[in-house]
């Protein structure tokens, strides 16, 4: 059963928005810790809705937080649990899509998401296996689940934009070349940036780019 994603509004005024950006955020945190981004990107994006939805399971590390799925190394869960968690998740945060772009009266191709951490990871995996191409995937400070499947079960290529810090404690900093590689040789159009001296967070240079990334794959 898919689950209702409740998620907070900023931006354009409903009904006038001619793009959406949904920020997924990351384990243990909340959409409320990424949906303030819209207040510096808001006024270099003013036809631009903003949505943060929280995810759908309170965090088991954390549990004032919520988590797309759980994830073994941090929970204790299973490789199991974590995979059906992420199926789940997945359908749950495809929904909330769908319904975006009804509300705004907007196509697949005005949305972008733009994910950190796990909710880069969740967003990797939703965006490529839905069947009409989302105007793009900025990913901070993730990675790619189930990079093996990724040929076989893509069904549209939006454009992916990868930032990463290189000194990132929480995810490898690795992992930004391993899903380059990855979405890359799968056909996609894939950008990818290293903030120096960051860790697990968005710096300023990456946030520039993504904004950047977003102005030109957004229409508005």
């Amino acid at each position: 059963m898919t689950r209702i994603l409740t998620s907070a509004r900023k931006g354009a005024p409903k009904g006038q928005a001619k793009s959406a950006v949904i920020f997924v955020h990351g384990y243990g945190a909340d959409g409320a810790d990424l949906l303030g981004l819209a207040d510096p990107l808001g006024p270099h994006m003013p036809g631009t809705a903003f949505y943060a939805p929280n995810a759908p399971e309170h965090c088991t590390g954390n549990p004032m937080g919520f988590q797309w799925f759980p994830i073994p190394w941090l929970d204790g869960s299973t490789e199991e649990a974590a995979l059906t968690g992420l199926q789940a998740a997945a359908s749950d945060l495809d929904a909330f899509i769908d319904q975006v772009l009804a509300d705004e009266g907007l196509t697949p191709d005005a949305l972008a998401l733009v994910g950190f951490s796990q909710g880069t990871m969740i967003s990797l995996h939703v965006a490529p296996r839905r069947n009409e191409a989302l105007a793009g995937i900025v990913g901070f400070s993730g990675r790619l689940m189930q990079p093996e499947h990724l040929v076989d079960d893509a069904l549209s290529h939006p454009p992916v934009l990868l930032v990463h810090g290189d000194q990132d404690e929480v995810v490898p900093p690795q992992s930004l070349s391993e899903a380059a590689d990855a979405l890359t040789a799968a056909g996609f159009e894939t950008y990818a940036h290293v903030s120096k001296g960051t860790g697990h967070g968005i710096a300023h240079d990456g946030l520039s780019l993504a904004l950047s990334f977003l102005r030109d794959k957004l229409p508005g």
